[in-house]
């Protein structure tokens, strides 16, 4: 029963009627399974779309949005979208050369970040961050805002929480991290479908590129190997260390997320480690730079210069010279990049906050000079697009976002 819970996620987008988007697909005359999710809610699938493998489907969302000259985007929480700082960050766009939101979905706990329909077999880990969907998405179109949602993948406490099969034990617990963050384990082909049935939710609500995150085993896994209990698959008999195997799961959950969005108009993008772009591949989460890249339109390295430890590129304190260190890594991916047979668009991350963690003294600020120095080093080595972090989604004022204009 479980198995076929979550097939019924993997087609609920091609099958369901939204009821924020009103659209709906009639079901042919052909045999009918009935799957229950709750004592209340039941959903009828029609055999045979499985049977056609979902393919020659493209969903028409009713909006209309175009591709940026070259996207240069702000991050929001599910809070910020469906709040009062909504409004205030649609002007700091309209006031700028930024032109593009990358907006919650699933969240960095796991849920969503909307309502959906009661019928849906994701209302229960729903909140009501965005309380009017259709509401946001009419607003990004009228302001030509470029939407992209973020979906935070392996790292999803409520699921591991539900299904502890598709988590990792510690004993008898789920394992959790030092911020009692839980994850599922990219091995499961199902949570592989259950991640991409709400990616393809948010491409009804009217997404054009659909980010994802945390694409990986939690950090410092390598570690963690021996001690934890859990499943690998398919993986399991596979002629390859730990480590391979690590690799091969991530690689082809990216391969699968593509193919199974490929005919509904939207781009594809993963959230990665910068380092990843530096070394054959991460030992312990499982981030190969250059086979994820090979299968996404656009690949977003995380480059923020207080993430590098000291030293790296010989760069004393990194989060002390933005300019430097983005440099440093931009030469490094450009040299990666220019190896594949396909070559994604790069869009890092970017850093506008500022760390005090790293300091015991006086914290180093960021401000308008640090952020137009890592845009600049950007635009200096042939990347033009960047997106921007701020967990609090305050970003600084006054900058340049087209320094070399």
């Amino acid at each position: 029963m479980k198995q076929l819970k979550w097939f019924v996620v993997l087609m609920l987008s091609a099958l369901v009627s939204l009821t924020f988007m009103g659209h709906a697909v009639a079901a042919e005359d052909s045999e009918q399974l009935a799957v229950s999710f709750s004592e209340k809610r039941s959903i009828k699938l029609d055999l045979s779309i499985k049977q056609a493998g979902l393919k020659r489907f493209r969903f028409d969302s009713g909006y209309t949005f175009n591709y940026p000259d070259a996207v240069r985007g702000i991050y929001l929480t599910g809070h910020s979208a469906g709040g009062s700082r909504f409004e205030t960050l649609v002007n700091l766009l309209n006031e700028t050369e930024l032109n593009a939101m990358v907006i919650d979905v699933k969240d960095d706990h796991g849920n969503l970040t909307f309502k959906p329909d009661e019928s849906s077999p994701f209302y229960d880990i729903a909140k009501n961050y965005i309380n009017d969907p259709k509401e946001m998405m009419a607003v990004l179109e009228e302001n030509e805002i470029y939407p992209i949602a973020r979906i935070v993948v392996f790292k999803d406490t409520v699921l591991a929480t539900k299904r502890p099969d598709l988590s990792f034990k510690d004993g008898n617990q789920v394992w959790k991290n030092n911020r009692q963050e839980a994850f599922v384990n990219p091995f499961m082909k199902e949570v592989w479908e259950y991640n991409v049935a709400i990616a393809k939710y948010a491409v009804e609500m009217g997404f054009m590129e659909i980010q994802f995150d945390y694409v990986r085993f939690p950090e410092g896994f390598e570690r963690r190997d021996d001690q934890l209990t859990y499943s690998q698959g398919d993986y399991e008999n596979h002629e390859l260390d730990n480590v391979k195997k690590r690799v091969e799961a991530v690689t082809n959950f990216v391969e699968y997320a593509k193919d199974e969005l490929a005919d509904y108009g939207v781009d594809v993008s993963v959230d990665i480690f910068g380092y990843a772009a530096t070394v054959e591949e991460t030992p312990g989460i499982g981030q190969n730079f250059s086979r994820i890249s090979e299968h996404v339109d656009v690949i977003s390295s995380m480059i923020y210069p207080s993430h590098w430890t000291n030293n790296y590129f010989d760069i004393p304190v990194p989060d002390k010279e933005p300019y430097r260190l983005t440099v440093e890594y931009s030469k490094v991916e450009n040299e990666v990049l220019a190896q594949l047979d396909h070559q994604p668009t790069s869009r890092p991350w970017i850093q506008d906050f500022s760390a005090p963690w790293l300091y015991s003294g006086a914290t180093f600020i960021y401000g308008k000079k640090e952020v137009e120095d890592q845009i600049r080093a950007l635009n200096e080595n042939g990347i033009d697009e960047f997106l921007l972090w701020n967990s609090g989604n305050v970003y600084t004022e006054g900058v340049d976002y087209t320094p070399l204009n």
